[in-house]
C-alpha cells in the first residue's frame, strides 16, 4: 500500500513538473536559476530541500559532502531529477559548537584544521590560518571524488563562503579542479563562468525577505541568466540555536540566533503561491543542467560580468 501511494505521489510531482515546463514556452522571458546552498550541512536544511524538490521545480542545490549529513541529502536527491546537483567546495565551520573537518582527515591537511581538527570558523580566520595550496588540492579533490562516488551526476563546483573565488590562486586552483573533473563553476557575485548575473537573498533582514525576494525575481535581467542564491532550513532544535561566527546580524542583539527564520523565510518565499504564479510569466525557471546543455565547460574562463 505504502508502495503505491509513494508512485502515485511521483506521478503528480512529474505532471505538475511536465506542467511547470510547458507553461515556459515564451524565449523572450528571463531564465532565473535557483540556487539552494549549504545542502547536507544538517537534516533541517536537507528537508527544507526535499519540499522544494517535491515541488517539480527545476533547483540546483550545491551539497557540502564535508558535512555529517550529506548522505541523507544523497539519499533524497536521487529521487529528484528535476535538481541538478553541485560540489559546495567547503573549507570552514562557521557555528558556534556545530563543526566538521576535512574529508581527508586532519593528519592530511594540517594547514587547514585547527587545534581540535576542524576547519576555521570564520573566511578571516581561513586566510590567517597559512594554509597551503596542495593541502587544499588535495582536500577538495577529496569532496569532489566522495560526491562523484556517491552516485548523484554531479555538474557543477561553487564556493562555500565564496573562499575558492577571493584570490587570483584560489580561483586559478578552483579552474583546475574543474578542468580535472570537468565540471562547471556557478557565479559568486561578479565571478562568473556564464554570463550569470547574481542575487542572494542572506543580508535581507526577516522582515522584508519575501518582499524583497519577489520584486527582485519580478524585474530580472532579459539578456542573462539570473542566479538567486538561497539559504533555507525547516524549524527544528538543531537549527534554532545555531549561532553564526561570521555575521552579527545572524543574531539578534542580545545573543539570540536568527539563522533559523531567516533560513525559514526565505523556503517560505521560494514555495509561496506568488513565486508560483511568477512561473512561465515572469520568467523561465530553469537548472544549471539545462542551461549548460550544448556547453563546452572544457574552455572555461571568467566572464566579464558587468
Amino acid at each position: 500500500m505504502k508502495r503505491i501511494s509513494f508512485c502515485l505521489f511521483m506521478l503528480m510531482v512529474c505532471l505538475w513538473y511536465k506542467n511547470v515546463l510547458a507553461q515556459q514556452v515564451d524565449s523572450k522571458l528571463p531564465r532565473l536559476l535557483i540556487r539552494l546552498d549549504d545542502i547536507g550541512m544538517n537534516h533541517s536544511v536537507n528537508m527544507a530541500m526535499l519540499k522544494a524538490a517535491q515541488t517539480g521545480m527545476p533547483l540546483s542545490a550545491s551539497v557540502q559532502f564535508a558535512c555529517p549529513w550529506y548522505q541523507e541529502a544523497v539519499e533524497i536527491l536521487k529521487q529528484y531529477p528535476n535538481v541538478t546537483v553541485g560540489v559546495h567546495l567547503t573549507l570552514t565551520s562557521e557555528w558556534k559548537n556545530y563543526r566538521w573537518g576535512p574529508v581527508t582527515g586532519r593528519t592530511a591537511v594540517p594547514s587547514l584544521v585547527d587545534s581540535n581538527g576542524y576547519f576555521p570558523q570564520s573566511t578571516r580566520a581561513f586566510a590567517k590560518s597559512g594554509y597551503k595550496l596542495s593541502e587544499i588540492e588535495t582536500e577538495l579533490s577529496a569532496q569532489i571524488e566522495r560526491a562523484q562516488a556517491s552516485g548523484l551526476k554531479i555538474t557543477y563546483i561553487d564556493p562555500h563562503m565564496g573562499i575558492m573565488l577571493s584570490t587570483p590562486e584560489l580561483r586559478a586552483l578552483t579552474e583546475k579542479l574543474a578542468h580535472k573533473y570537468k565540471l562547471a563553476i556557478s557565479t559568486l557575485s561578479s565571478v562568473t563562468y556564464f554570463g550569470e548575473t547574481y542575487k542572494e537573498m542572506w543580508g535581507e533582514p526577516i522582515a522584508t525577505k519575501k518582499e524583497a525576494f519577489l520584486a527582485y525575481i519580478s524585474k530580472l535581467n532579459p539578456g542573462k541568466p539570473n542566479m538567486m542564491v538561497l539559504h533555507t532550513a525547516t524549524p527544528g532544535p538543531e537549527m534554532d540555536v545555531l549561532v553564526d561566527m561570521n555575521s552579527n546580524m545572524m543574531n539578534s542583539k542580545d545573543g539570540k540566533p536568527l539563522t533559523s527564520l531567516h533560513r525559514q523565510t526565505e523556503l517560505n518565499a521560494l514555495l509561496s503561491p506568488e513565486f508560483s504564479a511568477m512561473i512561465g510569466k515572469k520568467f523561465q525557471l530553469i537548472n544549471y543542467q539545462q542551461l549548460l546543455a550544448g556547453t563546452d565547460i572544457s574552455i572555461l574562463k571568467p566572464v566579464d560580468n558587468k
